[in-house]
């Protein structure tokens, strides 16, 4: 295979990121290093708190660079309600909720093959949102998601936080 056969990541936040996006676009950015050896894999930035709107667009853009995904683990007091499983693509995903509150999500692939992503939360601002996902993304980043997200200004969402009270 040649370098112009292999496919690019995906990275679906165009610097006009400036126009409205609507719920169930996936705004992703994948890292590019085949070493995986920084805490993050990528960042993903979803446009509202539902995830049966949010979760199938992910879920296909990943796919088309990963191959098939089997689970993925959310933070249950993050998003407006979780089902345990979906149909994606004709395809079963297993959803695993936790009580984390760590700003990722996971994403396992196969049996035990994990991908890390960060998530941006959803009314975070664009120019912020690139910045955050920018740093998720970088080579040999060892700053976890919630550092990024205070280093680069976005407002964690303060009732997710508290919601477990």
């Amino acid at each position: 295979m040649t370098d112009s056969d292999t496919p690019n990541p995906p990275e679906l936040l165009p610097d006009e990121i400036r126009r409205e996006v609507r719920p169930g676009t996936a705004l992703l950015r994948l890292e590019t290093t085949h070493d995986r050896q920084g805490i993050l894999d990528g960042a993903w930035w979803p446009r509202s708190r539902d995830i049966v709107a949010e979760l199938p667009s992910l879920i296909t853009e990943l796919v088309r660079y990963l191959g098939p995904i089997s689970r993925v683990g959310l933070d249950v007091s993050a998003w407006d309600e979780l089902p345990t499983r979906l149909t994606i693509d004709d395809r079963v995903v297993h959803i695993d909720s936790f009580a984390v509150g760590d700003d990722t999500v996971l994403i396992t692939r196969g049996e035990r093959d994990h991908f890390s992503l960060l998530v941006v939360p959803p009314q975070t601002t664009p120019d912020a949102a690139r910045a955050a996902m920018a740093k998720a993304v970088e080579a040999g980043n060892v700053r976890g998601a919630e550092q990024i997200l205070i280093d680069t200004g976005t407002d964690p969402d303060p009732p997710r936080r508290v919601k477990g009270r």
